[in-house]
């Protein structure tokens, strides 16, 4: 059954300073994420960089060096801003309607990647249908969502009380 909070107890503003920091912090963990468990074969570009260049931008080139490894700042970016973005759209909706929190996130995180990897990548023709991925990647999608949901929803918690010096919202 879905329940709602009371809109008294809702604290938007400390919800999406919340989700601000969180989305800043799990996107480096989503990209950390990654570096174990890659999420694509090294010949597919990510969708980020694919749905920029259908845009008519030339993101493959969009590259600086860091320690001598070669990192496409187009794709970072894009992500960076996809992790802030609905970290703090989590946020709040959480103080709306706190069962998006189920398993401390991971249910969101498992929702984004159905969302993004199951129909919107593949309707936009950025990647092929889920049942045409490789096991591989839909692991290491799955996983990293998941993480990534969790780190947000560590943020929200902590950050909520912290600012307001209320107990979160069931």
């Amino acid at each position: 059954m879905i329940n709602f909070t009371n809109k008294k107890d809702r604290r938007y503003g400390a919800a999406l300073w919340a989700g601000f920091l969180g989305g800043n912090v799990s996107s480096l963990v989503k990209f950390g994420a990654e570096i174990p468990l890659p999420p694509r074969t090294a010949d597919r570009a990510s969708p980020p960089i694919e749905l920029l260049q259908d845009f008519g931008f030339q993101a493959q080139n969009w590259v600086y060096s860091y320690s001598n490894h070669v990192i496409n700042f187009a794709g970072c970016g894009f992500h960076h801003l996809f992790s802030i973005f609905f970290a703090m759209l989590y946020a709040f909706a959480a103080e709306i309607c706190p069962k998006i929190k189920l398993w401390q996130g991971a249910l969101f995180g498992i929702v984004i990647t159905i969302a993004f990897h199951g129909i919107a990548l593949p309707l936009f023709k950025l990647a092929p249908p889920i049942w045409n991925l490789p096991a591989a990647e839909l692991f290491s999608e799955t996983l990293g969502h998941i993480l990534w949901a969790w780190t947000i929803e560590v943020f929200r918690r902590d950050i909520r009380s912290r600012v307001t010096k209320e107990p979160d919202l069931n």
